[in-house]
C-alpha cells in the first residue's frame, strides 16, 4: 500500500510516519511537513512541505502524489504561545477562533476537493483525520474549550459530508474521524497535570491504536467517529 501522512512532523503525526514505515504491507510512505524537515528517514519514507491549508499547495500534493491507498491527516491545534483554550464563552476572541478552523477544519476539505483520481481504483481505501472527543456534540458535559470543540465539531460534520458524498463517487473508501485519547504531546501538555497516567498515552500507543482501528474499518462504516479503543463515538 501507499499511505500519504498529512502533518507528518507532529506529535502524533511523527507516531503514524514511524509505524507505517514499519508494516511489511506498506511499500511507500509519504509524509508532509509544514517549515522543517524531521529528521526521520527511512527507505520507504518520502517527506514533502506542504501548507495544509493552502488550497494551492494541497491541489499540487494530490496531483502529484499518485495512487494512494490511505490518506492520514494528522494536522491541528489546540493553543499557540500566546493563547491557550478558553475556559469561558467570555474568552472568545475572533481571531483565535478562526485560526482554530483554519488548522483544524480546512486541511480535511481540501484533502477531499482533490483526491478523487488518487482513490480511483483503490479496494478498501482509507481517508482518516485525527479529531478529539471534545468535538462531540452529545458528549460535552463541561463547556470550555470554545474555539477548539468548535473546530472538531466542524471536522467531525465535514468527515460526515464527504463520507455521504464518496458513497456515490468513491465508495471503495471508509472515511473516519479518529479519538487519539489524550496523548502527551505539545498539544495537550500544558493540560496534563489531572490526567491519570494510566490514561496519558504515549504518541506510538496512540497511533497504534489508532491504525489498528483503521485496519479494521470497511467502506461500509464509512462516516462514523471512533475511539483509540475501537468504540464508536457520538456526534
Amino acid at each position: 500500500m501507499r499511505v500519504l501522512v498529512v502533518g507528518g512532523s507532529g506529535g502524533i503525526g511523527a507516531a503514524f510516519v514511524e509505524l507505517l514505515c514499519g508494516r511489511e504491507d506498506i511499500s511507500q510512505v509519504l509524509a508532509t511537513f509544514c517549515f522543517h524537515e524531521p529528521s526521520f528517514v527511512h527507505p520507504k519514507l518520502h517527506w514533502l512541505a506542504l501548507d495544509p491549508c493552502s488550497d494551492r499547495d494541497v491541489a499540487k500534493l494530490c496531483a502529484d502524489a499518485g495512487r494512494l491507498d490511505w490518506v492520514i491527516n494528522a494536522v491541528g491545534m489546540l493553543h499557540t504561545e500566546e493563547r491557550g483554550p478558553e475556559k469561558t464563552v467570555k474568552r472568545f476572541d475572533t481571531e483565535f477562533m478562526l485560526l482554530n478552523m483554519q488548522v483544524n477544519t480546512v486541511p480535511t476539505l481540501l484533502l477531499a476537493k482533490y483526491l478523487d483520481k488518487n482513490f480511483k481504483g483503490v479496494a478498501n481505501a482509507k481517508f482518516a483525520t485525527v479529531s478529539a472527543k471534545v468535538g462531540s456534540i452529545a458528549d460535552n458535559q463541561l463547556g470550555g474549550w470554545v474555539s477548539y470543540r468548535a473546530s472538531k465539531a466542524a471536522l467531525n460534520m465535514a468527515l460526515k459530508t464527504i463520507a455521504i458524498e464518496w458513497r456515490m463517487r468513491l465508495p471503495q473508501v471508509c472515511v473516519a474521524a479518529l479519538h487519539p485519547g489524550t496523548t502527551d504531546t505539545d498539544l495537550s501538555r500544558p493540560f496534563q497535570a489531572n490526567v491519570p497516567k494510566d490514561k496519558l498515552f504515549t504518541p506510538l500507543y496512540s497511533a497504534q491504536c489508532m491504525l489498528q482501528v483503521l485496519d479494521t474499518k470497511t467502506p461500509e462504516q464509512s462516516g462514523r467517529f471512533w475511539s483509540w479503543d475501537g468504540s464508536e463515538l457520538p456526534w
